[in-house]
């Protein structure tokens, strides 16, 4: 299956509220998520290979966005009947080998990607303090199979700039991903 990219940022679309079950046994709303300067909620799964390929990287990233005032979270949305390995059982045992520092939530029935009309894993959403939507871009340069760890930091440094100024950058580079596995 061919990688898909997901389309440029729609500037000022507001995040669409949600409640979803997190692989810690809490339930998460987008109110329990938003930080005070700033929201990343990223679609992810367990066996995309495009994800694999910088999950290290999403974890240092989240570190270092709290530290920036921007609350995170992932949330994996595929049909976890067609694509076992993205079942919540194994969501939790991603979330505490990789010791994510932000929840990782469970998207059953999919609505919260129709929502947020995320295309593929990894799919990137950072918002402003208002819960407005400033980047829709890749988290670097990196693509499957690459280990490059001397890359750009793109998502970083736009949630970074969307901290300080409420603003994302004008030129944003798409991620590329694996799509979400939508059921029948």
């Amino acid at each position: 299956m061919p990688a898909l990219t997901p389309p440029v940022c729609d500037f000022d679309w507001k995040a669409r509220e949600f409640t979803l079950p997190g692989t810690d046994g809490k339930t998460y709303g987008l109110q329990d998520i938003a930080g005070e300067n700033g929201t990343l909620v990223m679609f992810i799964c367990n066996h995309c290979p495009f994800v694999l390929a910088v999950l290290d990287k999403i974890v240092r990233d989240a570190s270092d966005l709290k530290d920036h005032g921007i609350g995170v979270a992932a949330i994996c949305s595929n049909d976890s009947e067609a694509y076992p390995a993205d079942n919540f059982h194994n969501m939790a045992r991603m979330a505490e080998e990789h010791a994510f520092p932000f929840p990782y939530l469970h998207d059953e029935d999919q609505t919260v990607a129709r929502a947020y009309d995320a295309i593929c894993t990894p799919d990137f959403f950072g918002f402003n303090k208002d819960l407005e939507l400033q980047y829709r871009g890749r988290l670097d340069a990196t693509r499957m199979n690459m280990a490059a760890t001397d890359l750009r930091r793109d998502l970083l440094e736009a949630m970074k700039e969307v901290a300080a100024t409420g603003r994302g950058p004008q030129e944003q580079l798409s991620s590329i991903g694996c799509s979400i596995k939508w059921k029948a």
